[in-house]
């Protein structure tokens, strides 16, 4: 069986790609594509926003990951959302039907939630808010269409992580180590916010283990702990995992708000970028993502590592020294 990672060069997909290769013979390869602009022996750059034409041996007996996506937040223009997020799902799934490929699993996200402070299962209605919200549920509905049109056979595994971290992550998780460590984290206007998130080596196993063990028909999980935990457990369970202080100090909300909007466009203004402090990532920071991860806890694919768990194997498998 041939595995098809598109999105294969960030972060989920290297670790999605290595799980793969070091859990399966090498009678069944795995094939990564990317836009990126780096070529390695198992690495095809490839633009899912163009029609997609590959020729492999034995195409019809593979498994699809869509994982490619534009996805940082802020940080693009909008149509650029909706031209990767939404032409990449109708490419990825119009080469599913050319090839007769019946197994696509699809990493969605949880921001067609849209922001709210709600409880929020699969059954939820989604409410997004966002060009990335959007284009993201207009991509799931894309892949429905697909498995729809021959359900006896088709499989679709629809996946909305919350938070992925893990290493090489680079992200919301590696920001806040960072934070922490220097001491300049306090909590934004609350301690409480809940905030979903999961560990990028069981976003891993869980896209491959569904893939394989699922039967024709579609089904979506969302990917996080449960329950969720919140800003202050995720805090003190890193701090104790990496060996440094946790924080104690809350700051008002406005306050935070409008230090980080002074620093963000002064250095604007100076032709700097320091993204990592923009307004609205500290707005993100006081609203929950309260999503739950019940239907994953009672699947055959619930969660293997704890919280404690993988961030301490996250710090282990960067010897030790921090969180990258």
């Amino acid at each position: 069986m041939n595995h098809l990672i598109f999105g294969g060069s960030g972060f989920i997909g290297t670790h999605l790609k290595d799980y793969i290769s070091k859990t399966l013979s090498l009678a069944d390869p795995v094939y990564s594509y990317d836009i990126k602009k780096k070529v390695s022996e198992d690495f095809t750059i490839l633009d899912i926003r163009q029609r997609i034409n590959l020729k492999l041996d034995g195409v019809n007996n593979s498994v699809i990951y869509n994982l490619a996506a534009v996805h940082t937040t802020p940080g693009h223009p909008d149509h650029e959302y909706f031209e990767t997020n939404i032409f990449g799902a109708q490419n990825v799934c119009d080469f599913a039907r050319k090839n007769n490929i019946n197994t696509i699993v699809f990493t969605s996200s949880i921001a067609p939630y849209g922001a709210s402070e709600d409880y929020k299962t699969e059954e939820t209605l989604p409410m997004p808010n966002t060009p990335y919200g959007i284009s993201k549920l207009t991509a799931e509905y894309i892949h429905k269409l697909w498995q729809s049109e021959d359900p006896e056979n088709r499989k679709l595994i629809i996946v909305r992580p919350g938070v992925v971290f893990g290493k090489e992550e680079g992200g919301n998780f590696t920001r806040l180590y960072n934070s922490l460590k220097k001491g300049f984290f306090f909590y934004p206007g609350r301690k409480d916010t809940i905030k979903a998130c999961v560990y990028v080596k069981d976003v891993a196993r869980i896209l491959y283990e569904a893939g394989q063990k699922e039967k024709p028909g579609h089904i979506t999980f969302n990917l996080t702990y449960f329950p969720a935990p919140t800003i202050e457990e995720i805090c003190i369970t890193m701090a104790k995992a990496t060996h440094i202080k946790a924080p104690k100090i809350l700051v008002p909300g406005w306050a935070l708000k409008t230090a980080a909007g002074s620093a963000y466009f002064g250095a604007r203004v100076l032709g700097k970028n320091i993204s990592g402090i923009h307004p609205d990532r500290v707005k993100k920071l006081m609203i929950s993502t309260n999503i739950s991860g019940e239907k994953l806890s009672q699947s055959p694919y619930k969660l293997q590592f704890s919280l404690m768990a993988a961030l301490t194997d996250w710090y282990n498998d960067c010897e030790s020294v921090g969180l990258y």
